[in-house]
């Protein structure tokens, strides 16, 4: 199709971590294929594009951050048409599809999606194709893929009733043959040849590399003996499939080699988010005994000489560094271990077939090669099939060559989930799987996202401790597995414990704030404000906190903020407060055992209640063994507090395995103590939750 007759549609992404941007990236590129133009915008250019006078199609691509928030390139979008003037007719012109993204595994899944659905339906715009949310738990691309399948069907539709409004009969005829192999309905639709099969006349292959879609000698990819599929070799029926593959992502980076003269830029122009602070750490506390399961650090932060402000219940992120040894491992595999401390310009590569290709904005104009790779890229992000795909261009041995293709392509969708994305494998763990594999530098910063800094909850009251900023976390660890030869500690609580070795008093469970500190190095922050997680407004309203593990954190910034409070209020009426904590063994990770005794001696903590679920009893009948149980114990107490007393109920920690169970808890409560179903304890409960007295901070 000529260009001047490509249909166009605008098509919106609003991103946090760059996936709902890869996505669009893709949608952008077939529609090439489909003989159509996608005006492809960020949601936060609202200078680019105009809702309000667009006549053509549009697609949103939208993901889901914090506890259901939009991404932050979404808000100035979203606050404008929240807006309660708007008339209910405001968007009566507009036809559009959303594919939100989120994580089931979070309570509000896809919220930043369902709003900008919600409001835009409310100001009268219309679906030309339905609402798809993706599940990040299970695999994005499980929705992601067949409904970008159904996508041009349903813009063909939506241009043939442009048609008829507009009497652009030539045009759409035009994207019609374009569009003819499309069945008659959206679920059965394939896509074009050009984009997903792969032929020896493909012309996106080399031809030195060309594989027939004839079937692969099985022991190409693995021996008779092998009957179970792993990371590097396939069983039937994949081994012996015809593929459908993605498009290769077209190169758009040129990487050029300097001198070793200069400095890299400073760490704060890599955070666009919010003003960083470099500040010391001036005590470090192991909270567990060494035979515990799980290390817990408590560390303290110097920020009295900054303007860093927050309250309990905040969050803040830590900007943090890839392992050393893995960026070195990484420059020896690609050959450039002579080259880390040369000095690189990366550039947009002229002539590139790539749509909108721009240089990517967490990558400094100029800055030296082990900087990029410690510093800006995610070097054990998993990688997305659309990474995959372009290292079959690098691979010369034809097995590995064939694995990686089956592992990006519609049939290895089941293999890629269990050995690339459950397991949790990433770039370093590919090209020593697939030892051929040598991909340029410059695939790799287009492939690999933005490191991300490391988010937090504040442990301490700056009220109750001026200067100071406590934050409690486990290290990480990833033990070894068949798809990863080594183990390896989290990305920065690994290098956090490693920074901190000097000050670690693994023998000392207890915080004296009054020993002199010492500081052993800076670290650079940003705030990541919580303005839902806070103290109530009102001091004589009762709250319950649930806090096991180092979900206690927050609470104890909770707990010394009140005591501070009771002691410059005497005369205030201060409601009851509740903890209910759970940690494995009472002698190995009873974190904060000691600050929660004094916090119930002098009456900030009214009620502590301790389970701990790996200790042995000696009792007749054993006690619970988590926090949901123990809650049930006191279902009179904590019914009356949030239904009677109108107080607050607080849950922090792992979603999956506690937070999904407390809540379970809380409407079996709330059925019982008010002798309602079930649905209708669940209804009380989501009341709670949208008037912000039920509140999580979870993780999964």
């Amino acid at each position: 199709m000529c260009c001047d007759l490509k249909r166009r549609f605008l098509l919106l992404y609003a991103t946090q971590k760059g996936q709902a941007k890869a996505i669009a990236e893709e949608i952008r590129h077939q529609a090439g294929v489909h003989g159509l133009e996608a005006d492809m915008h960020c949601m936060s250019e609202m200078d680019k594009y105009d809702l309000e006078t667009e006549k053509d199609p549009v697609v949103i691509v939208i993901s889901t951050t914090g506890t259901g928030d939009p991404p932050d390139t979404a808000r100035k979008f979203v606050k404008k048409i929240q807006d309660k003037t708007l008339p209910p007719d405001h968007f009566a012109h507009l036809q559009y599809g959303l594919l939100g993204l989120g994580d089931s595994e979070y309570t509000f899944f896809c919220n930043g999606g369902k709003t900008v659905d919600r409001r835009l339906q409310e100001l009268g715009a219309q679906h030309f194709y339905d609402t798809g949310l993706a599940d990040d738990c299970v695999g994005l691309e499980l929705v992601v893929d067949p409904w970008i399948d159904g996508l041009w069907f349903a813009l063909k539709e939506a241009f043939l009733l442009q048609k008829e409004k507009e009497g652009m009969s030539s045009v759409v005829n035009a994207v019609s043959s374009s569009l003819s192999a499309s069945p008659h309905t959206v679920h059965e639709l394939n896509l074009s040849s050009e984009v997903q099969s792969l032929k020896l006349q493909d012309e996106r292959v080399r031809s030195s590399d060309v594989l027939s879609q004839k079937l692969v000698d099985i022991n190409l990819v693995a021996s008779a003996r092998d009957t179970e599929p792993s990371l590097v070799h396939s069983v039937p029926p994949v081994s012996q499939s015809a593929l459908n593959i993605p498009a290769l992502p077209p190169e758009y980076l040129e990487v050029q080699f300097q001198d070793t003269h200069g400095e890299n830029p400073h760490l704060s122009s890599l955070i666009s988010e919010a003003t960083t602070f470099e500040v010391p750490i001036t005590k470090a506390v192991q909270l567990t005994t060494e035979d515990a399961i799980k290390t817990a650090l408590l560390l303290e932060l110097d920020i009295a000489d900054t303007v860093f402000d927050y309250q309990p219940g905040d969050a803040f992120c830590v900007v943090c560094p890839n392992n050393v040894s893995e960026v070195e491992e990484l420059l020896h595999i690609l050959g450039l271990s002579e080259k880390g401390e040369y000095f690189v310009s990366v550039k947009v590569k002229q002539g590139t077939k790539k749509k909108g290709a721009t240089h990517p904005q967490h990558i400094p104009e100029r800055s030296t090669l082990k900087f990029i790779l410690t510093w800006c890229l995610e070097i054990r992000a998993v990688p997305k099939k659309a990474f995959l795909r372009a290292l079959v261009e690098c691979t010369s041995d034809m097995g590995e060559k064939r694995r990686l293709q089956e592992l990006c392509s519609r049939q290895g969708a089941a293999d890629y989930t269990r050995f690339i994305r459950d397991s949790n494998v990433c770039l370093l763990d590919l090209l020593r799987a697939f030892p051929s594999c040598k991909p340029s530098l410059n695939l790799l910063i287009e492939h690999l996202p933005k490191l991300q800094a490391r988010s937090y909850s504040a442990s301490s009251s700056n009220l109750y401790q001026p200067g100071k900023l406590c934050f409690v976390f486990n290290i990480v660890e990833f033990p070894a597995s068949p798809t990863r030869p080594v183990s390896r500690k989290g990305v920065c609580t690994g290098w956090l414990a490693e920074l901190v070795a000097p000050l670690l008093r693994s023998n000392k469970n207890t915080l004296d704030t009054k020993e002199e500190s010492t500081s052993i190095g800076k670290i650079s922050i940003f705030a990541r404000p919580n303005n839902i997680f806070h103290l109530p407004a009102d001091p004589s309203v009762p709250f319950i906190m649930v806090g096991p593990g180092t979900g206690i954190s927050p609470f104890i910034g909770f707990l010394q903020h009140r005591q501070k409070l009771r002691e410059e209020h005497t005369e205030w009426e201060f409601g009851e407060t509740w903890l209910f904590f759970g940690c494995r063994h009472q002698d190995r990770d009873y974190l904060f055992k000691d600050e929660l005794r004094s916090f119930l001696e002098n009456g900030t903590l009214t009620h502590l209640k301790v389970c701990f679920s790996r200790d042995s009893s000696s009792a007749e009948v054993a006690g619970p063994k988590y926090v949901q149980d123990v809650i049930r114990l006191y279902a009179k107490e904590v019914a009356r507090d949030l239904l009677k007393e109108r107080g607050y109920f607080y849950v922090c920690g792992d979603k999956k395995h506690m937070a999904d169970g407390v809540s379970d808890a809380i409407v079996d409560i709330l059925s019982k103590e008010m002798e309602a179903d079930k649905l209708e304890a669940m209804k009380i409960l989501a009341m709670l939750r949208e008037a912000k007295r039920y509140l999580q901070d979870v993780w999964s």
